[in-house]
């Protein structure tokens, strides 16, 4: 048996999300049944973590063994994206690895970003690609915020009602907050993350940069572990997965 990890670049508008689904296309089930036409034999993919209907993803990693070595790396990414690219997904790379590496469990830190197009106008271009926000938002005040989200929390505020996660702890190790023009990137570095919780912080965030809460309203926000009191979270549109590091 042969170990292969894949790295994935998809527009999640048209998808139900990463992972299989009783109703709707998933990425996961597009990709595997793409790999298992091209390799002739059932593929089971493994992914770093889900992404949620509408998110986007720069580099996801997923793992599937095959029982022959993959002679011909190259021809097998060309193949696969014959037929995926006309779905907005592009297979970036497969790489052989050892059989005790996992795509999920591996994973030692996990990169999102979030894009916010923020001017009167939203964009034809990166329609469905970033949240347009006319307000003008206060950058500084953004950033004040973002790091009071930084190190070990618990962060039960930004928790989907149907997260699964045995714990609501979670370390945020880096948040990085930029502007070129009208566009407001938002970086988030952490192991893991709870269900809708980079969303979740991002909509927080927003309502500081907006003035609707101040710092000390924002920071109460965290502390009361309620997600009763939270902002709405952003949409899924402005959401990327950017990298996995193992």
């Amino acid at each position: 048996m042969y170990r292969y990890q894949i790295l994935i670049e998809y527009v999640g508008t048209s998808f139900v999300g990463w992972q299989i689904q009783k109703k709707g296309n998933s990425i996961q089930k597009t990709v595997q049944s793409a790999l298992s036409k091209l390799l002739r034999q059932k593929i089971i993919l493994y992914g770093s973590g889900r992404t949620d209907a509408g998110v986007h993803a720069l580099e996801q990693s997923a793992h599937f063994d095959v029982k022959n070595k993959i002679q011909n790396i190259e021809k097998i990414i060309k193949s696969l994206n014959f037929f995926l690219n006309k779905k907005m997904i592009s297979i970036i790379n497969i790489k052989k690895k050892k059989i005790n590496f996992h795509a999920r469990h591996s994973a030692k830190e996990r990169i999102y970003i979030y894009l916010i197009q923020n001017r009167l106008s939203p964009s034809t271009v990166n329609k469905d690609r970033e949240w347009h926000i006319r307000k003008k938002l206060d950058i500084t005040l953004i950033k004040k915020g973002s790091k009071k989200l930084i190190g070990k929390h618990d962060f039960s505020t930004f928790r989907a009602s149907n997260c699964s996660a045995k714990s609501p702890v979670r370390t945020i190790n880096e948040i990085i907050v930029s502007k070129s023009k009208n566009r407001i990137k938002l970086k988030f570095k952490s192991k893991s993350f709870l269900k809708n919780q980079v969303r979740s912080m991002v909509g927080c965030l927003k309502y500081l940069g907006e003035k609707k809460w101040n710092l000390k309203k924002f920071q109460n926000i965290i502390i009361m572990k309620d997600r009763k009191k939270v902002a709405p979270p952003a949409p899924a549109c402005g959401l990327y997965l950017e990298k996995i590091i193992y």
